[in-house]
């Protein structure tokens, strides 16, 4: 039974890995699974998040002390240790749940700090510190003295699994906090009380599977070996590719640098994203026990890093890029001011569409990329007149008027009016050229009306 469920764990960590990136690459990937996929699904993902998270080196080993310090191995009956583990992880999602409420209710707050140079500057120099961790320039972990006092918190029972739930969030910050910072940026912009206590909520159960598991069932758990040092390889690229993230969407001079939509671009950056990998693998490899290729482990590491981390920054910011725009289809002429819109709609009796979009929007990075430069909605964007509201600064007078006057309670936010200045269509996420398209067509033709009011 033990050896199983212990199977079962390491395939589940196999699994898992890739959510490594999605949970690091906060304002893109986890934007995303809330855009395309619902809140439901990202609700999951949260969890997956979390289990990963406990995978790693701060957080692995502290499982079998722990289940034995609140007395869950030690108990008469498997449903008293069922119960005591389960008592643990609540004490754990104790502490992250608040987190994610009080970032929900924050949001404003973090709208404008992702707008300031100087928070994106630091926000991208915690993620390179952070993979330069996972790539073993130095451990992230607090000081062992406070670890060992940390873990005599509590004592035996369901009060002292409790409590030590706690004290293990708090063990288990540094390690996961990786991948709640792009959860926690998310849940902020998106300032939804319920996704953010729920996910975090989540996540919690997530990170605390191993200790309920070991704790109910008194498993065994492996040892850490070449596994782990696949989880913490693939961590640091996805941290490495979020610090780069964090810079390209801020500034113009980086974007530019992955600004290239030709298809030969896109290969020699996969071939070298590629490289990268094969050469992780073979580090992998060389950690396994007894491996004949063990004395290649630190300098494949080493040879691994840059293109792979190279290979990723510029390879995954290719992909959302218009790869075949037709140089004969105009681009979207946007208006700027709104006043100075509405004005020119009335005069032209034309419908409109004004797009609400920010810097810290991952959403709105996805319009800019995907569906505006697409030669279909360039086509059919040319009978309306295209208003833009910059809403990066959302304490600006200006932005606040405007969200007001057009309801706006989140970003994206794009609406459609027609001719009579009668909203015909509203969107508040992502959405891919086509179905924009098709909202698009149905806004009629102006007429003789008076335009927009």
């Amino acid at each position: 039974m033990n050896r199983r469920l212990t199977q079962f764990l390491v395939l589940c960590a196999v699994m898992l890995v890739p959510l490594v990136a999605l949970a690091d690459d906060g304002a893109g990937a986890y934007g995303d699974l809330i855009q395309k996929h619902g809140k439901l699904v990202a609700i999951l993902a949260s969890f997956g998040f979390g289990f990963v998270a406990s995978l790693t080196p701060c957080v692995y080993p502290m499982v079998p002390i722990t289940v034995s310090i609140f007395g869950a191995t030690e108990a008469k009956s498997r449903w008293r240790g069922a119960a005591l583990s389960a008592t643990f992880v609540l004490g754990i999602a104790a502490l992250f749940t608040p987190m994610g409420i009080v970032s929900a209710m924050s949001g404003k707050l973090m709208g404008s700090a992702l707008s300031n140079t100087f928070v994106v500057i630091g926000l991208a120099l915690l993620f390179a510190a952070l993979a330069s961790s996972m790539f073993g320039a130095f451990e992230l972990a607090l000081p062992s003295s406070l670890n060992n006092k940390l873990s005599t918190v509590g004592g035996v029972g369901y009060k002292g699994a409790f409590v030590m739930g706690l004290v293990m969030g708090l063990i288990a910050a540094p390690c996961t906090g990786p991948f709640l910072t792009g959860m926690i940026a998310v849940i902020a912009t998106s300032r939804d009380v319920v996704l953010g206590s729920a996910s975090l909520f989540s996540f919690a159960l997530g990170l605390g599977v191993l200790f309920f598991v070991a704790g109910a069932f008194a498993v065994s758990l492996p040892k850490g070996g070449a596994w782990m040092m696949a989880i913490k390889w693939v961590s640091g690229v996805g941290l490495a590719y979020m610090s780069f993230a964090y810079l390209r969407d801020r500034f113009p001079p980086v974007r530019n640098l992955v600004a290239h939509p030709g298809y030969t671009f896109g290969m020699v950056t996969g071939v070298v994203f590629l490289i990268g990998i094969v050469l992780g693998l073979v580090h992998i490899a060389a950690e396994r026990r007894k491996s004949p290729i063990a004395h290649l482990s630190k300098p494949m590491k080493l040879a691994s890093i840059l293109p792979a981390v190279a290979g990723a920054a510029l390879f995954i910011s290719w992909i959302p890029q218009p790869h075949s725009i037709d140089p004969n289809v105009p681009p979207i002429a946007w208006v700027t001011n709104e006043e100075q819109g509405r004005a020119k709609a009335i005069a032209e009796n034309k419908p409109v569409m004004i797009d609400f979009g920010a810097e810290w929007c991952a959403g709105c990075k996805e319009l800019e990329h995907d569906t505006f430069p697409s030669p279909i909605v360039r086509t059919e964007a040319q009978r309306f007149i295209n208003i833009h509201v910059d809403a990066t600064d959302d304490d600006a007078p200006d932005t606040k008027r405007l969200s007001e006057k057009y309801k706006v309670i989140g970003l994206p936010t794009v609406i459609m009016f027609d001719s009579n200045g009668k909203e015909i269509t509203r969107f508040n996420k992502f959405v891919p050229p086509d179905q924009f398209v098709e909202a698009m067509k149905k806004i009629p033709a102006g007429s003789n009306a008076v335009g927009m009011k």
